[in-house]
């Protein structure tokens, strides 16, 4: 998909299409994160603090579970 930025105020703005937002759940009140590697403009919803811990938690179970069988998959 191909988008061109809008002229919003002072600034430009890029338009998101409502399938897009509707599939990963963002609207007008969820924060975003704007990155870049200075070729590539990355935005993602923030993760929550909570969120963001359960996504820890489960790495580190996998980890614990799974590391040494995943080490030797990987070698």
């Amino acid at each position: 998909m191909n988008k061109k930025l809008t002229k919003h105020g002072n600034s430009l703005a890029l338009v998101i299409d409502r399938p897009i937002l509707e599939l990963l759940d963002i609207d007008e009140q969820t924060n975003l994160t704007i990155s870049t590697d200075g070729q590539v403009l990355v935005i993602s919803p923030t993760q929550s603090k909570a969120r963001k811990k359960q996504f820890e938690k489960a790495l580190a179970n996998t980890n614990q579970k799974y590391g040494k069988m995943l080490k030797r998959l990987a070698s």
